[in-house]
């Protein structure tokens, strides 16, 4: 099942995020990312697909469900440091998009629980 288009949104911004840091920091040409990078852009997006919040998700950095391992949240902050001020001139739009989605109003868990209940079972993704 395809992701609701603010998550579609997060996917690709996330993606971006971790295509020019891999370029900036691992000499890899612009469409192209290492292993490394690859294999957290593979994390970070079964968690994404997962999010109990969906529709209504925040920023990660404001989210009260931490779902990221310690050390993908350490790579990943690390990403979006090196990323973040960098959008601007390479994605502005989708920089701004993000800064907007960041003042949003964070959801409650307990809605976040409700939602997830609510979904067919088949949609429901495991999170460990």
């Amino acid at each position: 099942m395809p992701l609701p288009p603010r998550l579609t949104r997060e996917a690709k911004t996330i993606t971006a995020m971790v295509e020019l840091y891999c370029r900036n920091n691992h000499d890899f040409p612009k469409g192209t990312i290492c292993e490394s990078c690859h294999e957290f852009l593979e994390y970070a997006r079964k968690r994404l697909s997962n999010c109990p919040f969906q529709e209504q998700k925040p920023t990660c950095g404001k989210c009260t469900v931490h779902c990221y391992k310690k050390e993908m949240q350490l790579r990943a902050r690390k990403i979006m440091r090196h990323s973040g001020p960098r959008m601007i001139l390479t994605h502005p739009l989708m920089a701004f998009l993000h800064l907007l989605d960041g003042k949003k109003r964070v959801p409650d868990r307990r809605s976040s629980r409700q939602a997830k209940k609510n979904q067919p079972k088949n949609n429901r993704g495991t999170q460990k």
